[in-house]
């Protein structure tokens, strides 16, 4: 029975690396896969290096990383180390997207490894990397390669999710719930499967282009009351995105979202997380944010309120927003009434907001466009690009078209019905 079992969830592990490499970064005969994984990781990204040789991969590099490995470095490193990012390290990644390489990254943190480490230690590391691989970024964000997020359990993730169980049974409960919200199970096909979900995701976001809003409003019992503006010309996307080569991908799986922009300067009211953020190995709970002209001008957390500080103070761009996600609360991630503690999974079950960088892709004509002109036209910018939950089973988000019109577009946390989604 273990030898039968073992071997199914192989045989899962590997419908799973399939469907990354065939729909989420969708990969090309003769192209190079790059992969950043964590060591715990191991046999997935094994299993995604076998599905890209077979899809026709020239080459398949692996990046691994340590996080035990970097705790002791933020635990016993002076803050001057972490001001800098190697050349060897940002020269990797712009070279290789220089080539036209696909990336997969697997997200898979312990939610609280660097719960016991000085947030200016980990301010400065992000501020560093951010700047050394700008040019990266920037092609990853405006879809001149493709990329893809997913994950699969690790002994500390899975004992935050499940604390009441021994960690083999906590990684297999989690290894369970996460191929439930990707749709792989041993009898259908998860390409097919997600085809099909794609084209669900696409015919809401062509539904919101079609009205031409000018603002959403949002209201919850929480307290939250904010009114977004949208930039002309804004796009909303979901499921799938064609990359600058014309060839479609997913970035993120599972997903259940479709994302636009709002414009930098235009957000205005108070919001209300309702979810954890998980941001640098730290939980920053039970938290809302006060915007002004776009800006937070007012913060306050009852868990992490440091942190989250450090985060707003990134840089200029850090406490303005970058995108606007709809997700409704009914979700198969809502349903499974799992908080994951991990973005990835959680930004999924809900709503969700991003404080920093907004994606070009987002604005008509904005893959073409330079930063100064970006910013013309309302498209925030920042080294970083972070989520944060605001959706609820009460959650009313009603838009107002160019010609005065309101239109429910949420009604109690889901998609309103007279739309005929």
């Amino acid at each position: 029975m273990k030898a039968f079992m073992e071997q199914e969830k192989e045989s899962l592990l590997e419908k799973y690396a399939r469907l990354v490499v065939r729909v989420g970064v969708n990969l090309q005969k003769d192209q190079i896969l790059v992969i950043n994984a964590p060591i715990e990781c191991a046999d997935f990204a094994r299993a995604m290096a076998r599905a890209a040789f077979a899809a026709g991969a020239q080459d398949v590099v692996m990046r691994w990383g340590d996080e035990q490995s970097a705790h002791i470095r933020y635990a016993y490193g002076t803050p001057a180390i972490f001001k800098e990012y190697p050349d060897w390290l940002a020269a990797f990644y712009n070279d290789y997207a220089a080539k036209g390489a696909a990336f997969v990254s697997i997200a898979a943190r312990d939610p609280e490894i660097f719960r016991d480490i000085d947030p200016e230690k980990l301010t400065l590391a992000s501020k560093a990397a951010g700047g050394a691989l700008l040019e990266y970024r920037t092609r990853m964000m405006s879809n001149q390669n493709r990329w893809c997020v997913v994950s699969v359990p690790t002994a500390g993730w899975a004992r935050k999710v499940f604390p009441d169980l021994p960690d083999e049974q906590a990684v297999e409960k989690l290894r369970a719930a996460i191929y439930r919200t990707i749709y792989v199970d041993a009898d259908t096909d998860p390409v097919a499967n997600w085809q099909k979900h794609i084209d669900f995701l696409h015919r809401a976001a062509a539904f919101l282009n079609q009205q031409k809003f000018v603002s959403l409003h949002y209201s919850n019992a929480l307290g939250t009351d904010l009114t977004l503006r949208l930039p002309k010309g804004y796009l909303f996307a979901g499921g799938s995105e064609d990359a600058a080569d014309g060839v479609p991908f997913a970035a993120n799986l599972p997903s259940e979202e479709v994302y636009s922009l709002p414009d930098r300067e235009g957000t205005e009211g108070i919001v209300y997380a309702s979810k954890p953020l998980i941001y640098n190995g730290n939980v920053i709970d039970k938290f809302w944010l006060r915007f002004e002209k776009g800006k937070v001008t007012d913060f306050h957390a009852e868990r992490g309120e440091k942190v989250l500080g450090e985060l707003l103070h990134t840089d200029e761009g850090s406490c303005y927003l970058g995108e606007v996600a709809l997700v409704p609360y009914d979700s198969p991630i809502s349903r499974s009434g799992i908080l994951f503690y991990n973005t990835l999974f959680d930004e999924n079950a809900a709503c969700h907001l991003a404080l920093g960088k907004a994606y070009p892709t987002c604005i008509e004509g904005g893959a073409d466009m330079d930063s100064v002109t970006l910013l013309q036209h309302g498209v925030n910018d920042s080294l970083l690009h972070e989520d944060f939950m605001v959706g609820t089973r009460d959650l009313s988000i009603v838009g107002t078209t160019e010609d005065d019109r309101t239109i429910p577009i949420f009604e109690n946390g889901n998609w309103a019905e007279s739309l005929g989604l």
